[in-house]
């Protein structure tokens, strides 16, 4: 079937943006780097924002989206003196290194890329090309693939800066990173943010990527993330989103995994407009093992829209993956899983399962695990679950005296608790067990986060029951 391609507004923008400002970008680029982004932006020409005509899409209308005005963002580096304040973290005892972000460029207090003793370099990537163009011309755009992801094309043809993180072969990173992404702005910004993280063999990484806005103001994020991660690598990544309701953010990484790599992945979604995550895993090597977690509690009329593809292209590897979701009110969510398991890979064992809750008759859920086997000796299982809240547990737990708001509250929780535990950083767990219980309970909003500013009267919160001694 031919797809008609339908021009937008946005993608009108685009085009015109990268036209009258590619003299810019071409400065700071090599040339290998340089062609590379021509090349991705002619594909994005063919490709045409995605819409509902196509399959990974259908569920997920873009359209509105598509007809606001965005400006672009070309601010340069900005230099922010009392940093530790503006990115203030509110999870207690969590001792990291922070990388902030506003409004898709990197910020510091003074350097804007950092090497330490060990060899590990951490700090902006637009810097990172500039001083260590070896190492970008090696990954950039490499396991990003651009001919069938439109978003991914224009960003890797038009993205100025994200966030840059090399750890050397043998090295074990003690203190975990922590990405803070804010969106602050008066204007309808469109932000294309590229981050590139590469471990080396043997080396070990811990990451936590969180995404916030300050205000209410309506936003376009298309990040794509490369990671790559060498052989016997090891990496826990989490990402967290926590946005306005006005905010669409098109979230792509592409993992690619060598010989007996690790990789462990967890997203935690509690607010957000319009959320669509990509994840793509290529198990590339022998031995490798993949989990990947999710964990969205939507409302209003938010959407989420989950997409998990693997490849299992060698023997003797694993891969899991879970997600679960509650919605209420209007909101909707969709799951798409992508199993794919090659000739050559057996001994695969692979799972996948997606698991969902609705809170009203007007929240809805489109799920599809999927697996493509080609190989013959695996083990390979998928499955999804839709409903409501059990009726013979608020039964039993009613019985206990015990109301049927808190009984909800203590359903919903323990469905989502098994997601949380799959946190290894203890302080991080411990934060987002009260984040979840509080949007459970409709009480976080972005305003909470906002250390930037803040009219709001501050508010007392009273829990009639104690999660946590259950």
């Amino acid at each position: 079937m031919r797809i008609e391609k339908t021009t937008f507004p946005l993608s009108d923008k685009l085009i015109h943006d990268f036209e009258v400002y590619q003299s810019d970008i071409k400065r700071n680029d090599t040339e290998k780097i340089f062609t590379r982004r021509k090349e991705a932006f002619d594909q994005f020409l063919q490709l045409g924002l995605p819409t509902q005509q196509l399959e990974e899409w259908r569920n997920t209308n873009l359209t509105e989206v598509y007809q606001e005005e965005y400006n672009h963002y070309y601010q340069n580096h900005e230099i922010i003196e009392d940093i530790d304040k503006v990115f203030q973290c509110n999870v207690p005892h969590l001792d990291t290194i922070m990388l902030a972000m506003l409004n898709g460029r990197y910020v510091s207090k003074d350097k804007v890329l950092v090497k330490l003793e060990n060899g590990v370099i951490y700090g902006s990537f637009a810097a990172a090309l500039q001083q260590f163009p070896h190492i970008i011309e090696k990954y950039f755009a490499q396991y990003a693939d651009s001919s069938k992801n439109a978003f991914t094309a224009i960003n890797t043809a038009m993205a100025q800066d994200g966030f840059f993180i090399f750890v050397p072969d043998g090295v074990e990173v003690e203190k975990p990173f922590q990405i803070v992404n804010v969106i602050h702005h008066d204007q309808n910004i469109c932000l294309q943010t590229r981050n590139l993280i590469v471990l080396g063999k043997n080396s070990k990484l811990s990451l936590i990527h969180c995404d916030d806005s300050y205000n209410h103001q309506k936003s376009l994020s298309n990040t794509v993330s490369e990671i790559v991660l060498g052989e016997n690598a090891s990496l826990d990544h989490y990402k967290m989103q926590n946005v306005n309701n006005a905010s669409t953010i098109i979230n792509s990484t592409y993992f690619n995994l060598a010989d007996n790599a690790r990789l462990c992945s967890n997203g935690m979604s509690l607010n957000g407009g319009i959320l669509k995550n990509n994840n793509y895993v290529k198990m590339d090597g022998q031995g490798c093992d993949t989990n990947i977690y999710g964990l969205y509690l939507m409302d209003e009329k938010q959407h989420i829209d989950n997409m998990v593809f693997v490849e299992h292209l060698k023997p003797n590897c694993t891969s899991s993956e879970l997600f679960k979701g509650i919605l209420d009110d209007s909101a909707t969510a969709v799951f798409n899983g992508h199993v794919i398991v090659s000739k050559d890979a057996q001994k695969t064992n692979a799972s996948q399962s997606n698991k969902n809750i609705l809170l009203t008759d007007k929240a809805k859920v489109n799920t599809k695990p999927f697996l493509e086997i080609y190989a013959d000796d695996v083990k390979c299982s998928h499955g999804a679950t839709v409903g409501q809240l059990d009726n013979e547990a608020m039964f039993y737990i009613r019985s206990r005296g015990i109301s049927e708001h808190n009984a909800k509250m203590l359903l919903m929780y323990a469905f989502a608790d098994e997601i949380i535990q799959k946190i290894s950083i203890e302080p991080l767990r411990y934060r987002t067990e009260d984040m979840v219980k509080r949007r459970l309970r409709g009480e976080l909003s972005v305003c909470d986060q906002c250390v930037l500013h803040c009219s709001t009267p501050e508010k007392d919160y009273n829990f009639e029951i104690d999660l946590t001694k259950i």
